[in-house]
């Protein structure tokens, strides 16, 4: 169950989405690393089965731990991927329109390993699992160029991260060295 302040409507709905909006929405995940190569007719798919879910500032798409049944591409607003650690929150990445975030636990089967904070009023679109398993059935040839596209996308993630931890491990020996 949503909150008050967390709001689905069906992506194709009449009072949801004209013409102009269902055109930039096209644009945007074909602009997206996940989305390269997809048709226009399994991007129509998707997008008939998605949702757009509005939060408010200062509430959270998802938490830490959640069970994970879906991902989301940020269409409007400002969101930053928390990580907990000894009770407080630690800021990963701050997403901007275009950002695609949650697809990890969807890969990995487990709950969610972040939270997902709006910084200001915020809208994305919602695809859920079931929803690629529908595509799965439909156009297994489509489901997997995305897989591969979210494995490849989460490869660049790590890519990052470890070379992040190389840098703060390289700094912290050199803070040990004596002079």
């Amino acid at each position: 169950m949503l909150p008050d302040d967390k709001k689905k409507s069906n992506l194709f709905s009449a009072d949801t989405l004209d013409r102009r909006n269902q055109h930039k929405r096209f644009e945007l995940l074909q602009s997206m690393p996940i989305f390269g190569g997809i048709s226009i007719d399994t991007l129509t798919f998707l997008l008939e089965h998605s949702k757009l879910v509005a939060v408010s500032k200062d509430d959270y798409f998802y938490h830490e731990k959640d069970p994970a049944q879906s991902l989301f591409v940020l269409v409007h607003g400002e969101v930053k991927l928390l990580k907990a650690w000894h009770g407080e929150d630690y800021v990963l990445k701050t997403l901007k329109p275009g950002n695609c975030f949650g697809e990890v636990a969807l890969m990995d089967l487990q709950p969610r390993n972040t939270s997902s904070l709006a910084t200001e009023d915020s809208r994305a679109i919602e695809m859920t699992d079931d929803t690629f398993h529908q595509l799965f059935k439909r156009e297994i040839e489509q489901f997997t160029i995305i897989r591969m596209n979210m494995a490849r996308e989460v490869c660049r993630r790590l890519r990052e991260a470890d070379s992040r931890a190389f840098a703060a491990d390289i700094k912290a020996r050199r803070l040990k060295r004596p002079n």
